[in-house]
Parts: C-alpha cells; sequence; structure tokens
C-alpha cells in the first residue's frame, strides 16, 4: 500500500445515477484505502435509493438536479476544497485500491492529473459498438488535440486543486472527460497515465451509455472544442471546403468562356463566386479567431498559476544561508 503524506487532504468524488446496487460496496473501498479521505456521492436524480444508501455507508451526499455528469462535475469541483480530488464512478467498474497508486504518482510526477486507463474495457462494454468507438474517438483525439492522453475516457481520474479550481467544465453529459483532456491539453498542463484494470459491472447495475446518442454528442463536442480551440484549423477547413466547391462550379463556366468569350450559364458563375467569397470570410473569421483563442488560453494560463498549489505538489527550494558576519562582498557572491 502506498504511503501517503498524513496532511494531504484527499476529497473523493462518486458521481452517480441509480447506482443503487453498488455504492455502498465502492463507499467501503474507498475508505479502506484511504482512511482519511472524504468521500462525497454527488446523486444526480437517482429513482432508487442510492442517495440513502450512500448516506448509511458513511458518505458526504448531495443532489445535483441538473442531468448530466458534466453539471455534476462542475458541482463537485466547485463545491469541494481539498489538496487532491479522486473521480471515480459509483458502478464498481474502478478499484478503490488503485487510489493510493494514483495519488502517488500525481505526487511524485508534480502532475495535475493522472488518468487511470483501462485495460478490460472492452470485456465490459460488451458491444462491439462502444469498443469500437473508444477505439475510433481515442485516434480522433489524438489527431487533433495531440498524443497527451490514450484513453479519453476513463471516469478514474486524479486531479490537483489547481485543475479543478481553473477547469471551466462547460460540458452537460459523459463528453466531460473530453473536455478535461482538451482543457489539460490546451494549457500544457502536467499529466500521465497509468494502465489499472477495469471491472465488470456486478449484477443489477446497469450501463447509462447510448451507443449512438452519446457517441453524437461526444463528436459534436470535438467540433465545439475544435471551434473554441483551435478555430484556425476548424475554419480553415470550412473555408477549404467552400473553395472546393466554388472551384468544381467554376471550373467549366471557366473553360467555356476562354473557348467562346462567353458566358452562358450565369447563374452557376454567381454561385462559384458567392462560394468563393464564403470561402475567404471563413478563412479570414478563423485567423481572427485563432488570436482570440490565443489570448484566452493565455487568461486561462496565468489564472491557474495564480492559484495556490498544494504544498505537497510543490517543488521544494533550498533556503540560501545566513551570511557570516564580516564576509566580504565578493565572499557572500561566491557564497550565494
Amino acid at each position: 500500500m502506498q504511503m501517503l503524506p498524513p496532511d494531504l487532504r484527499i476529497a473523493v468524488l462518486l458521481p452517480c445515477y441509480n447506482e443503487a446496487a453498488t455504492i455502498v460496496s465502492v463507499v467501503h473501498a474507498f475508505r479502506t484505502a484511504l482512511p482519511l479521505a472524504r468521500i462525497h456521492v454527488y446523486d444526480n436524480n437517482s429513482t432508487d435509493e442510492t442517495a440513502l444508501r450512500a448516506t448509511l455507508a458513511g458518505a458526504l451526499v448531495t443532489r445535483e438536479t441538473r442531468q448530466g455528469k458534466g453539471h455534476v462535475v462542475r458541482r463537485m469541483f466547485s463545491d469541494v476544497d481539498a489538496d487532491v480530488y479522486v473521480m471515480a464512478d459509483g458502478d464498481g467498474t474502478y478499484s478503490a485500491a488503485d487510489a493510493p497508486a494514483l495519488i502517488a504518482t500525481l505526487i511524485a510526477e508534480r502532475a495535475d492529473m493522472v488518468v487511470g486507463t483501462r485495460r478490460g474495457v472492452k470485456a465490459d462494454a460488451g458491444r462491439q459498438g462502444h469498443a469500437f468507438g473508444n477505439r475510433l474517438f481515442n485516434r480522433l483525439y489524438r489527431t487533433l488535440f495531440g498524443n497527451d492522453f490514450t484513453d479519453i475516457f476513463s471516469g478514474y481520474r486524479v486531479f490537483s486543486r489547481r485543475f479543478a479550481k481553473s477547469f471551466p467544465a462547460v460540458s452537460g453529459g459523459f463528453e466531460i472527460e473530453t473536455e478535461m483532456s482538451v482543457h489539460a491539453s490546451r494549457l500544457k498542463l502536467p499529466v500521465c497515465e497509468m494502465p489499472l484494470d477495469y471491472g465488470r459491472r456486478p449484477e443489477g447495475s446497469h450501463s447509462k451509455l447510448s451507443t449512438f446518442r452519446d457517441g453524437g454528442r461526444i463528436l459534436w463536442m470535438f467540433a465545439m472544442l475544435m471551434k473554441e480551440t483551435r478555430p484556425f484549423t476548424f475554419f480553415g477547413a470550412i473555408s477549404m471546403a467552400f473553395m472546393a466547391a466554388s472551384l468544381i462550379f467554376m471550373a467549366p463556366v471557366l473553360v467555356e468562356y476562354f473557348e467562346t468569350g462567353l458566358v452562358r450559364r450565369m447563374p452557376t458563375w454567381v454561385l462559384s463566386v458567392a462560394l468563393m467569397m464564403i470561402s475567404f470570410m471563413m478563412f479570414t473569421a478563423g485567423l481572427i479567431l485563432d488570436s482570440l483563442a490565443r489570448a484566452r488560453a493565455e487568461q486561462l494560463r496565468l489564472h491557474y498559476m495564480a492559484l495556490p498549489s498544494s504544498p505537497f505538489l510543490s517543488v521544494s527550494m533550498p533556503v540560501p544561508a545566513e551570511p557570516v558576519q564580516g564576509e566580504t562582498g565578493d565572499a557572500r557572491s561566491a557564497a550565494a
């Protein structure tokens, strides 16, 4: 078992929706793994006894009425103050015994986020659609936003206080993990991953994911995050699409003009010119918004740097020795 600093304030955050079948065992497991941690269960409009059972198990229970994991995460990070935040699911698929190792890695690497990547995710997903979606979206993420992460959908994460208090959390649903990853990549925060086993759901516990609905929402989130964080690439792609369409319509009109000196298909020519103008507008918008996005990233970084870091995650600097009385200026300079 990993030895953690006794004064480290640890908060375990468990967003839950209809997890009555597993929440008691999850709370007890985290209480065993992290005896000094405060365990917070955020109930997201459960229709079963999730909140009651979590309370009886000794967790601090809060209700979030806005439906969706993103709303719960935003509320958790706003309400709870700690040095280290451990976020897991209430379905029992993540092992609480791995939490001390994740925290120890956060401290040792002085990172702002450690992601517990899932080794056995395909076994629990069951349907090939989930497994294929995981591979597709992780590959798409690496193409669009960088190679910092290999499992952007893992719900088992450990955060520093700086990350929790600087993360805007604008998502509403399961796409919140994607937003967390993009936030870290955008601000170039120190992050790392740790491969962990991923368990099956026990009997009576059911996945809340919908392959096509949530897949569509994640794709939409990818597009919105591209627009906000990489607007030149986003609008540049749109500009190229309009330019290609314009050239397709324009080419036969120009060929006819050079051959005959006439423009018989005037509507086609007007359409092609309009498409080209839209292409130029998209390109200009991308240039302008790219400058604004860089300024916003700088402001987010400055806000992140202004937040006090946990003493357990700070680099201790050596204290300079007091100058000996009677030292010359050269000697003091040499000592410094």
